[in-house]
């Protein structure tokens, strides 16, 4: 049996992502650096370890602070991945860039201290 695919890539198409197997975890985060990355009030990641993905085109990348890596499309502006020397041999997957976000369920929350107050969870 082979292991699952998932897949994404950002709006235009560009850039394009496999990760292979199982996520290592899946989560919200509400710490500020990803609200103004993302420009939501809360953004969700699908957690894998590097070797399990694979890119077809190439991201452009911000050093968002000292260690810390964000990735997006250079076309169209998509927010597609994080990585920080904190979580090392890790690419964290934005959520809205999969193909099928459905199938990626997040169940804990990080940095929940930095919730924006009208940001109601239900768990």
């Amino acid at each position: 049996m082979t292991e699952p695919a998932f897949r994404g890539h950002c709006l235009c198409g560009a850039v394009r992502f496999a990760a292979m197997g199982a996520p290592k975890w899946v989560a919200y985060c509400h710490c500020d650096s990803c609200r103004r990355h993302s420009g939501a009030p809360v953004t969700a990641y699908a957690g894998f370890a590097s070797a399990q993905v694979t890119w077809e085109g190439k991201p452009a990348v911000y050093e968002s602070s000292p260690g810390v890596r964000r990735g997006f499309c250079g076309r169209c502006g998509s927010t597609l991945f994080f990585e920080g020397e904190r979580w090392a041999g890790e690419t964290h997957l934005h959520l809205g860039a999969f193909d099928d976000p459905a199938a990626l369920v997040p169940d804990r929350h990080s940095f929940k201290e930095e919730k924006i107050p009208w940001l109601h969870l239900g768990a």
